[in-house]
């Protein structure tokens, strides 16, 4: 007779798997869970979401240029089909700006404003010591694996 392994335990799951394929999936889809709420308890506690804290974090990037509302969406972690609402959450909040494209209304610049740079620079330390208490327990080596296998699959399906 076999153990059942450490998911199968996690989920009370007293028959095998059908695959190891399966097994992987669903140890995936609850390992993303138990960061995914992890995330957002450090986030709720500033009053941001994982989402908005996705798109803040983007338009730091993008610098003072910003970005186009659908350049926004196409860099998401998780895909968000609301991005107007997502950031007009955002704007009404104070942490982002937008701009209509004076040569083409359709087009709406977005850029990072001055709170949100302050709500992401006080966020950074705490979000970086999650990070570390998420994955410490792995090596670099192991990590970069990991990082890896997640982007072998990803391109599978792209």
């Amino acid at each position: 007779m076999t153990t059942a392994s450490r998911i199968q335990q996690e989920i009370k799951q007293t028959r095998p798997f059908r695959s190891t394929a399966q097994e992987a999936g669903i140890a995936l889809l609850r390992t993303t869970d138990l960061v995914r709420r992890r995330m957002s308890a450090v986030l709720e506690a500033e009053d941001v979401t994982v989402q908005q804290y996705n798109v803040l974090r983007i338009l730091r990037g993008a610098g003072t240029e910003g970005l186009p509302t659908l350049e926004i969406a196409e860099r998401m972690i998780e895909q968000a089909p609301g991005i107007t609402r997502l950031l007009d959450r955002l704007e009404a909040k104070g942490l982002v700006s937008r701009e209509r494209c004076p040569t083409d209304r359709r087009q709406v610049t977005c850029r990072i404003a001055k709170p949100g740079l302050t709500l992401l620079a006080a966020l950074d330390p705490i979000v970086d010591a999650l990070d570390d208490s998420m994955l410490g327990n792995l090596t670099r080596t192991e990590l970069k694996q990991l990082i890896h296998l997640l982007d072998r699959i990803r391109a599978a399906h792209a």
